[in-house]
């Protein structure tokens, strides 16, 4: 939540984003409003158990890995590329993997 409200934060006056109320309030009705959308749908863990899957594999695993083998390029040995481009692998794999069954969830119970 923190990202979305700091953006919030920007596009507000600058009496009023630096004030503590503004603070405390913003981040309470980001909140607020999560719950209430994961109480009106009823498949909201399974939706984000799909993006989850899905985005946080590639975010967290496949593209440090491949941008260490963009960034580091001829410096980098052959076991680091090869570990790199394994690490990069198996994460694209994991994303396979937890889509698939996020989406047969989704199916299954919908």
């Amino acid at each position: 939540m923190n990202p979305l409200a700091r953006s919030i934060e920007e596009l507000l006056p600058i009496g009023i984003s630096s004030s503590y109320w503004c603070y405390i309030l913003l981040r309470t009705a980001l909140v607020f409003s999560s719950v209430c959308v994961a109480f009106l749908l009823p498949f909201f863990g399974l939706m984000m158990a799909l993006i989850g899957s899905l985005l946080s594999i590639l975010v967290a695993v496949v593209m440090p890995a491949l941008c260490y083998i963009k960034i580091m390029g001829n410096i980098a040995s052959r076991t680091q590329i090869v570990l790199s481009s394994v690490v990069a692998a198996l994460g694209v794999v994991t994303a396979i993997l937890g889509t698939y069954s996020s989406v047969s969830k989704i199916v299954k119970n919908y």
